[in-house]
């Protein structure tokens, strides 16, 4: 098992991986809302434009130039904004530099020879976006392991460069100046061109690897720890706005509770990325800004989520601002019910 983590390395991910398309930080609301549909992961990363001292630029600087990651929470809690729902067309021409918040730390320029286990350790740090130098070059027995990655992974490695992380990842010992190797031989054309790697692109290599994981993938979550009691939450009767008054950490989500007569807490949803992923933005904001956690949540559990919001807003405006009012949410009473396990608090 431990294999799959000590042998492979992120350019075993970057396989059938699309080159990076810079999302700038001068384009609009409405361009990022089209780009973060378009995605893979709920968001997109933004950049500064190159200026002309910077075309032929090293990874510093183009570390540099990254400013953070737009997800579509961000995107929802803007146009949320009383200001934004009374001009919509105005709050979709805002400029994205106006609205994404910026953190570099969040994107690392890697080698393609850092070990996937490395980048699992920066990913638990904080690292949500890996960029790793695309090649169509690859030499050793496998391409999908990567024990002779390059045909020197094993043979030169400096241990006490793999085993800690204080190594600069841009030049991660051994496996960097193997790869530094292959480079020289990659086509001109395929030189400088990136993919980004995610959390999710790594689970899904290693649902790949199910078997050479085993038993792993028979344990139950709990016995292996992977159950996060330490999670944001709000209440159900609560304004969904002020959920996005909060910062909800890593992962970019909130949970909806719900008290129970024995005074437990029961999750009756989530207001996250993810679920609003693929959502009417402008139904999602008036939703956002007027209903409360609870009644937000039974929209975005919807598989039909737009039409239900839309629906929902056309009744609410037919019947008065009373329907908007937060209101005490029960999942007996609405017909919700919930799959999460009730935690005690």
């Amino acid at each position: 098992m431990a294999s799959v983590f000590l042998y492979h390395v992120v350019g075993d991910l970057t396989v059938g991986k699309p080159e990076l398309e810079e999302f700038y930080e001068t384009e609009t609301i409405g361009s990022a809302i089209r780009a973060i549909r378009e995605s893979t992961e709920c968001g997109i990363t933004v950049w500064k434009r190159k200026t002309h001292m910077e075309m032929a630029e090293n990874n510093d600087t183009r570390q540099q130039r990254f400013v953070g990651i737009l997800t579509s929470l961000d995107v929802v809690a803007f146009l949320a904004k009383p200001q934004c729902l009374e001009d919509q067309d105005k709050a979709m021409k805002t400029l994205v530099s106006d609205v994404v918040v910026p953190d570099n730390a969040l994107l690392k320029i890697v080698d393609p020879g850092i070990r996937l286990i490395d980048a699992l350790e920066m990913m638990k740090q904080g690292v949500r976006r890996l960029l790793v130098l695309k090649s169509t070059v690859w030499k050793g027995m496998s391409k999908r392991f990567s024990i002779l990655y390059n045909g020197k992974w094993l043979k030169n490695v400096d241990n006490s460069s793999c085993n800690s992380l204080s190594i600069n990842v841009s030049a991660p010992s051994s496996a960097a100046s193997s790869a530094s190797s292959s480079s020289s031989s990659t086509p001109p054309f395929m030189r400088n061109k990136f993919c980004c790697l995610s959390r999710e692109d790594i689970i899904r290599f290693l649902i790949g690897c199910l078997g050479a994981l085993a038993p792993l993938p028979l344990s139950s979550i709990s016995s292996l720890g992977a159950i996060n009691h330490n999670y944001s939450s709000i209440d159900a009767s609560l304004p969904a706005a002020e959920a996005t008054q909060k910062n909800p950490g890593d992962p970019s989500a909130f949970a909806i509770m719900e008290s129970t007569p024995d005074g437990r807490h029961r999750i009756l949803g989530e207001i996250s990325v993810s679920k609003l992923w693929k959502c009417d933005y402008i139904a999602a904001a008036w939703a956002l800004a007027n209903l409360s956690a609870g009644q937000f949540i039974m929209g975005i559990e919807d598989n039909v989520s737009s039409r239900w919001l839309t629906d929902f807003i056309n009744n609410s405006l037919d019947n008065g601002v009373e329907s908007t009012r937060p209101r005490k949410i029960s999942s007996m009473s609405s017909g919700y019910s919930p799959v999460s396990p009730t935690f005690g608090v």
